[in-house]
């Protein structure tokens, strides 16, 4: 699956670069994150519980940064396993674009599951994944650069492209991962 997308965060670019290599503020920002840790200055290992419709399971998962370029972004990539509740991998490209004193946060996630993940319905997948997309990049915005208006939040969720893949699409940021569980590979997974 793909996906695309972009929000827009109330703190400088450098404020959100930090954020997005601090374990501490991924953690309180990812849905489900119950551990994660900095293995290296490239590397993040997560613990994130999830569920999906019938489907809930804990992904242990491990993402690894390259192409770092900070402030303005790096790709992530990574893989999450949930046991017989299926896996998620994938990776995602994110780019910082200063604003004004705001930054805006672009993301472009290509993902896959497998397993009991797999045979969910594409609906509740894409459900799911926007409410968990959504629930990220609200904590995270209000973390690093305090509460966001409600009104922001709703139409960054609307505005968000539908993923660009037919049939099943994992969650985003599922894991994704993991970024969850792959960034909630991550998105979906």
């Amino acid at each position: 699956m793909q996906m695309s997308g972009e929000y827009r965060i109330e703190a400088s670019r450098d404020a959100v670069w930090a954020a997005l290599n601090d374990p501490e503020v991924l953690k309180q920002a990812i849905p489900g994150c119950e551990e994660i840790d900095k293995v290296s200055d490239t590397e993040f290992a997560a613990k994130v519980k999830v569920k999906v419709g019938p489907v809930s399971a804990k992904f242990n998962g491990n993402v690894t940064l390259t192409d770092l370029d900070p402030p303005n972004g790096y790709t992530i990539s990574g893989e999450g396993k949930g046991g017989p509740a299926g896996f998620a991998r994938g990776g995602a490209k994110v780019r910082l674009e200063a604003d004004g004193a705001a930054t805006i946060l672009h993301y472009e996630v290509n993902a896959q599951v497998g397993g009991k993940l797999a045979q969910i319905g594409s609906r509740l997948i894409d459900a799911t994944a926007k409410k968990m997309a959504r629930d990220f990049f609200a904590k995270f915005a209000e973390v690093v650069g305090g509460p966001a208006p409600e009104e922001a939040v709703t139409a960054a969720a609307e505005a968000a492209p539908p993923p660009a893949t037919a049939g099943v699409r994992p969650l985003f940021w599922v894991l994704g991962l993991i970024a969850v569980v792959v960034i909630l590979l991550a998105i979906f997974g």
